[in-house]
């Protein structure tokens, strides 16, 4: 009964893998979520938050305004960024769904970078517009100007753009930036930025692009608590930037959840005003699984593209002779003891990515180390 735009998106890949990885007992390095828990203080401030009262009914349907001040004060510290207005939202991707379904319609189209996160073509299909891919390739996974250029037209509404990026771990410099804000204004289109990675980076710092010249005033900016504090089952994210155009993302938003989360909303309003070096710890924190991990797969024969962010990375099956990595993920679990997920599921290009897989480091030492002994049994088709 479901209608035709959406058929496609009647499943996710992440709930496929990750039961495939419960039914076999297998560890789970699919789905992106961590097997440890935030901050001692963020956890007791929304375990005090329930049991002292006062925060158990509806919140406001912007958000706390605690938390929204918070969010402005986090962008103004770190990235000299004037937030505008601020919309606390149920996680990061309900931000961009709201947002994709506010502004865009039939006729429009929408540019997403493939392998895209893939709510991504669900929600611009909810909206009822059209998606142009621009390729990322192996082994930056950075787009190429050419092609970057093609996929802007006429009809171009928003960019949706991701980063640091999943599933590629690909941080979007400057220039790259720069070059996607210029066909932006060209075409009189909106930034749609999910940024809910910034604070994992190994070497290159993260730039959102509402700090670039022209960019404040069409840019969205995306990002959640879930990613940053190890908490992505709270789903408290938000979305800012001018105040018209998060008017209309709230005007979706009331309808979809109105509000949510309110205990959980002071709590991570005062976890975004902890020290700078909470936040550096993060990718300090990542860095080594990142390192661990990466050999290990290298040494299990694949070919491993370093990421620059997220806590992702891409590996590359075709120097074991695999040349259908979907195949090859949904036979991991049974056959080694480890769920990953296949990277061709975020493409709409069947040949941009048929031997790849990505991998989730944000695990326990001992729970990487066991994956890698597991999958050097033999990784051989």
């Amino acid at each position: 009964m479901l209608v035709p735009r959406l058929r496609p998106f009647t499943s996710t890949i992440f709930a496929e893998i990750t039961q495939l990885a419960v039914r076999t007992g297998a560890i789970n390095l699919g789905q992106g979520f961590p097997d440890t828990d935030g901050p001692p203080s963020l956890l007791a401030d929304a375990a005090a938050a329930i049991t002292e009262g006062g925060f158990n009914q509806y919140p406001p349907a912007p958000g706390l305004p605690a938390l929204r001040e918070a969010v402005a004060a986090h962008q103004e510290r770190f990235y000299s960024l004037d937030a505008g207005d601020v919309l606390v939202t149920t996680g990061a991707t309900e931000a961009i769904a709201s947002a994709v379904i506010a502004l865009c319609g039939p006729g429009d189209e929408v540019v997403v970078f493939e392998p895209y996160y893939d709510s991504y073509p669900a929600v611009i299909a909810m909206a009822g517009a059209t998606r142009r891919t621009v390729p990322l390739r192996a082994p930056d996974f950075l787009p190429d100007p050419a092609e970057l250029r093609a996929a802007f037209g006429p009809r171009t509404r928003a960019v949706l753009v991701n980063t640091p990026h999943n599933p590629t771990g690909a941080v979007f410099g400057p220039d790259t930036l720069r070059a996607i804000g210029d066909l932006a204004i060209a075409h009189d289109a909106v930034v749609i930025t999910d940024e809910v990675y910034e604070h994992m980076t190994f070497g290159a710092d993260h730039v959102p692009m509402a700090t670039l010249p022209g960019m404040g005033e069409r840019t969205l900016t995306v990002s959640s608590a879930g990613k940053t504090f190890s908490v992505t089952g709270w789903k408290i994210g938000w979305v800012h930037g001018p105040a018209e155009l998060v008017a209309a993302v709230r005007a979706v938003k009331q309808f979809l959840t109105f509000a949510g989360g309110a205990p959980f909303q002071p709590a991570v309003a005062n976890a975004l005003a902890l020290p700078d070096a909470v936040f550096a710890a993060i990718s300090g924190a990542l860095r080594p699984k990142r390192d661990l991990l990466t050999e290990g797969l290298r040494e299990a024969g694949m070919r491993v593209f370093e990421p620059g962010g997220t806590y992702f990375v891409v590996a590359d099956l075709a120097p074991l002779g695999v040349t259908d990595a979907a195949a090859y993920a949904r036979a991991m679990p049974e056959r080694l003891g480890v769920a990953a997920v296949p990277v061709s599921v975020f493409c709409d290009d069947p040949h941009l990515a048929p031997t790849l897989l990505r991998f989730a480091f944000c695990k326990r030492d001992e729970v990487l180390r066991e994956a890698v002994t597991r999958m050097h049994r033999t990784m051989a088709p």
